[in-house]
């Protein structure tokens, strides 16, 4: 049989695997703990340092590149190891995820068990986890060169291809759950595209946020600094005064934050549509799961900037995108015919 349910589950446990991936990212980050393995080695550097030897080794190694140099000079092997632990987690778990995704694939293909429209979509899976994998390569590499930071716009790649690898995994594990549906309504379907979009650009700014340390200024809440919406100098950072908003740690902050209203706004006026339409099966609980994920992660996201993005806080939050994408995509899916 064709698109069973081990195919189903196929697909549920990569999702699984890409969201312990995104938290493990998102330690990684915030513990700044990602410029830490400078060469890139697909097979052999899965393999850790196993005695005293290697990792002295690795340390001096390190010590070649810009974030020893200008950020980490005191550092010890010892907070070096703390350090490397996470950036090669991550990078194990990428690998991982690769073999995961693609000796199923090729198990289902051998013995015919996906239909052909799937047989194209797990083809497109299997191309946005090798991109996000050379992206996570290229972010690194932005920051082995002159600055030990990656650069923002990189690393805004890499995350967003994650999260949408992640929609688009869930999106086909929907599509063999429930493939017959019907269309409530064109003009209620197009609204949760857009709330989509409104999303994801959302999420976009939350990772320049992240690559430019920007939630670690103005915190305060529900105004950025001195008791205004916005502090003067963000409009006097750079020219032209659009780079402010993309550049400027003053400026994302303030798209990332009045973005949040903007989500905020969209998914209630769903809610709020949602009640007047002829309801299915499932439905309902989709809206309202929406619903509570948007404050959950609204909350999250003022307390991450009040306490200055402490590692936990910041995980959680990032933890809160990744769902509240997840109950969007499941929301569109069983709104979408």
């Amino acid at each position: 049989m064709k698109d069973n349910k081990k195919v189903v589950y196929w697909l549920f446990t990569g999702c699984i695997l890409i969201f312990i991936m995104v938290i493990v990212g998102g330690i990684t980050r915030l513990t700044h703990s990602g410029l830490s393995i400078s060469d890139y080695k697909l097979v052999t550097g899965t393999i850790p340092p196993l005695n005293e030897q290697e990792w002295t080794e690795t340390f001096e190694h390190y010590k070649l590149f810009p974030e020893y140099q200008k950020k980490n000079y005191h550092f010890t092997l010892e907070e070096f190891k703390d350090i490397y632990f996470w950036e090669w987690l991550h990078r194990v778990l990428g690998r991982f995820i690769g073999i995961v995704f693609i000796v199923p694939f090729l198990y289902f293909l051998i013995t015919k068990q996906l239909t052909k429209p799937t047989i194209r979509k797990t083809i497109i899976l299997l191309f946005l986890g090798g991109f996000q994998g050379f992206l996570g390569w290229y972010m690194v590499k932005s920051g082995l060169v002159d600055m030990p930071d990656v650069s923002h716009y990189r690393l805004a790649a890499h995350l967003v291809t994650a999260f949408l690898t992640f929609a688009y995994t869930l999106w086909v594990a929907l599509d063999l759950i429930y493939p017959h549906r019907n269309s409530i309504d064109k003009s209620f379907r197009n609204l949760l595209r857009f709330g989509m979009v409104v999303l994801i650009i959302q999420i976009v700014w939350g990772a320049f946020v992240a690559g430019l340390d920007a939630g670690l200024i103005h915190n305060s809440w529900p105004l950025m600094a001195d008791g205004k919406l916005i502090h003067e100098t963000v409009w006097i950072e750079q020219e032209p005064l659009i780079m402010n908003f993309i550049e400027g740690k003053s400026g994302v902050q303030f798209v990332h934050r009045y973005m949040a209203y903007a989500v905020v706004a969209v998914i209630l006026y769903i809610w709020y549509r949602s009640k007047k339409l002829a309801l299915e099966h499932r439905h309902p609980e989709a809206i309202n799961t929406l619903l509570i994920l948007l404050v959950l992660q609204f909350l999250l996201g003022i307390f991450t900037l009040i306490y200055q993005v402490p590692v936990w806080l910041g995980v959680a939050h990032q933890v809160g995108a990744f769902l509240l994408l997840a109950a969007m995509t499941y929301t569109l899916h069983r709104f979408t015919k």
